[in-house]
């Protein structure tokens, strides 16, 4: 498996609604992060704070002058953003860049491996 590539897919496959906060995320934007809580509508993401309607890409998703994407609130970022990729299924289906031609003949060593490089990122199981 690749270090990630910065190539977006994530973001902007899930931003159009696809994203849910905890509601510790939820909290702690509407507490300290009222930059980030502005773009939440009855706890669902992201919402154009001014029309209220859904916006089709996260408003904190920049695109660099070298076709990187970045993300404004990296540190702050909902569960959902911090826990992706969760399976190699899912990085199959979106296309994810990481992923070599050896993770696909071998999936289920290729799922250790993302479960060792996420576990930071992870809850603990159990």
């Amino acid at each position: 498996m690749k270090p990630c590539t910065q190539c977006g897919k994530c973001c902007i496959n899930y931003s159009d609604g696809g994203l849910t906060a905890s509601q510790s995320d939820l909290d702690f934007w509407e507490e300290y992060r009222p930059h980030i809580y502005r773009y939440v509508k009855n706890d669902e993401l992201w919402f154009d704070p001014e029309t209220h309607q859904q916006l089709n890409l996260c408003p904190f998703l920049r695109k660099t002058k070298d076709n990187l994407y970045t993300c404004d609130i990296y540190h702050d970022r909902p569960e959902d953003c911090r826990f992706y990729p969760v399976t190699i299924d899912q990085m199959v289906q979106d296309e994810c860049e990481m992923l070599e031609p050896r993770d696909l003949k071998n999936t289920k060593q290729a799922q250790i491996k993302l479960d060792i490089l996420m576990e930071d990122s992870r809850p603990p199981c159990c």
